[in-house]
């Protein structure tokens, strides 16, 4: 039914064009045919002649017109999609703006003898690109100085942005930090996150595809059962290849913390100025202190990679390198802490049999 009102209103308008044409077509008409009716006869023959065949015309091409103009407002859709909404307010501001002063401009401008009636049109177009590209690239600034009373609650809360990439979320130990109270603010995933975390499903690896299905059930676990507001953030950068470069920039652009486990990027976040919070290193800074010179009891699991040593490891997983004791493998030993070596990848702990 929508489909066939469509249609009907696109005949409608063909009509309309085609009045027009009736009218601009009978002078030249009368040039060349000897017409014999009166001039007001002429007039509402032609133009309901316009009228009709426009209108046909409208009508039969109409399918067209519809399907091509549904794939163009599919298209536009999913572009505003992508865009954040900050982004379209800051931007559209600017285009009023730069239109507003391409007016102002082409007034004094019309005036101008030839050329005058044109460079209204000129102004108007410069004038506005120049406002809506202006206004898209300091559209940052632009939302912090165009600020007015209860914006600075949603900037407190979008200050506390919380992004996350692809091995934080297939490590899962952040629905346990949520739970715990760590976090707070909003979980932000990006598309292109949730695009590798689709690229690790169609792995041949079973295990790459559970931990991928592991992901994703807990970020539902953390939407639904913790009540923690997770954003799919639409935005993406084309221009940029690389993921975590990805990350970087729209940490950069929302004034948000990486949420993380790998250690590479924890690195590239803290040369780009990036903040972020690293879930291996709270997990190190929990886990209980060990002094050098304090004493304690390990069973020794394998070799180490130097000659005589041996390895063992605490509850939590710390691993020990103790010295000399490749022969004791499979023994409990009572060893002396000589050093604590703690990185963002974790905690290494070197001892001697006592």
């Amino acid at each position: 039914m929508l489909i066939r009102i469509t249609r009907l209103l696109i005949a409608v308008l063909g009509g309309m064009i085609g009045l027009e044409v009736g009218s601009k077509v009978l002078p030249l008409a009368e040039q060349y045919l000897a017409l014999a009716w009166t001039p007001e006869v002429r007039l509402l023959l032609f133009r309901v002649l316009g009228a009709a065949v426009f209108g046909l015309i409208f009508y039969l091409s109409s399918p067209g017109l519809i399907k091509r103009f549904g794939k163009l407002s599919a298209l536009l859709e999913s572009q505003m999609q992508r865009i954040p909404t900050h982004d379209i307010v800051i931007s559209t501001a600017g285009l009023m703006v730069g239109l507003i002063i391409a007016n102002l401009v082409g007034f004094a401008l019309v005036g101008i003898p030839f050329i005058g009636p044109y460079l209204p049109i000129l102004s108007n177009i410069l004038f506005g690109y120049l406002g809506l590209t202006l206004a898209h690239k300091k559209r940052e600034e632009l939302g912090t100085i165009l600020s007015f009373p209860g914006r600075a609650s949603k900037a407190s809360k979008r200050e506390q942005y919380k992004i996350l990439d692809t091995s934080v979320i297939i490590d899962g130990r952040i629905a346990d930090v949520v739970r715990a109270g760590f976090l707070e603010g909003v979980l932000v995933v990006p598309t292109f996150v949730l695009e590798e975390l689709r690229h690790i499903a169609d792995s041949a690896d079973a295990t790459r595809r559970n931990r991928r299905r592991r992901g994703l059930d807990i970020l539902n676990d953390l939407q639904k059962e913790l009540g923690v507001e997770v954003r799919i953030w639409e935005k993406d950068y084309e221009d940029i290849v690389e993921v975590d470069s990805k990350l970087v920039k729209l940490a950069q652009e929302i004034n948000g913390k990486l949420l993380t486990t790998d250690f590479n990027l924890n690195k590239v976040c803290e040369l780009q100025g990036v903040a972020v919070l690293n879930i291996n290193e709270l997990a190190n800074s929990v886990k209980p202190i060990v002094l050098p010179g304090e004493e304690m009891v390990v069973q020794v699991m394998k070799e180490g990679k130097e000659m005589s040593q041996g390895v063992a490891y605490l509850d939590d997983g710390t691993m020990i390198v103790v010295d000399n004791g490749r022969k004791h493998i499979g023994q409990s030993l009572a060893v002396v802490v000589t050093s604590v070596l703690q990185t963002a990848a974790g905690r290494m702990i070197f001892a001697r049999i006592r």
